[in-house]
């Protein structure tokens, strides 16, 4: 399997597909095999959930210093969003600036462009977060 296609069938890369606890009804992403809150009893009764996408800035830091192949993007935002459903996910916010940002900013997912390896090399793509306006 080339590597295009191994990123693109991890489901929740693009999709925000977590699991949801049909015992206690708590809800995660990543997916998670066991609900650490229920545990044996939740096994074979995580199902497949779909996450709305909207959440609220809990937390957040500014990018000045970028990791490698992140260069020339530099500064940009990275928080942690707290979803509707109650679990928080680690991303990157866009189309805002960086004076708008805040604690308790209501953002939603968007499909963005995440990487590129070299000039001719795969493209990664994935979820980012945005202001609602």
């Amino acid at each position: 399997m080339g590597v295009p296609r191994y990123w693109r069938e991890i489901p929740q890369r693009y999709n925000l597909l977590g699991k949801k606890c049909s015992i206690c009804n708590e809800v995660f992403f990543p997916p998670r095999v066991i609900c650490p809150t229920c545990r044996r009893k939740s096994i074979g009764k995580m199902e497949e959930y779909k996450l709305k996408g909207e959440g609220t800035v809990e937390t957040y830091t500014i990018i000045h210093d970028p990791p490698p192949h992140f260069e020339g993007e530099e500064p940009y935002a990275v928080a942690i969003i707290k979803l509707d459903e109650g679990c928080k996910v680690i991303a990157q916010i866009v189309d805002c600036g960086l004076d708008e940002l805040q604690i308790g900013m209501r953002t939603k997912a968007c499909f963005r462009k995440i990487q590129e390896d070299g000039k001719s090399g795969a493209i990664y793509y994935g979820y980012k977060f945005r202001k609602i306006t």
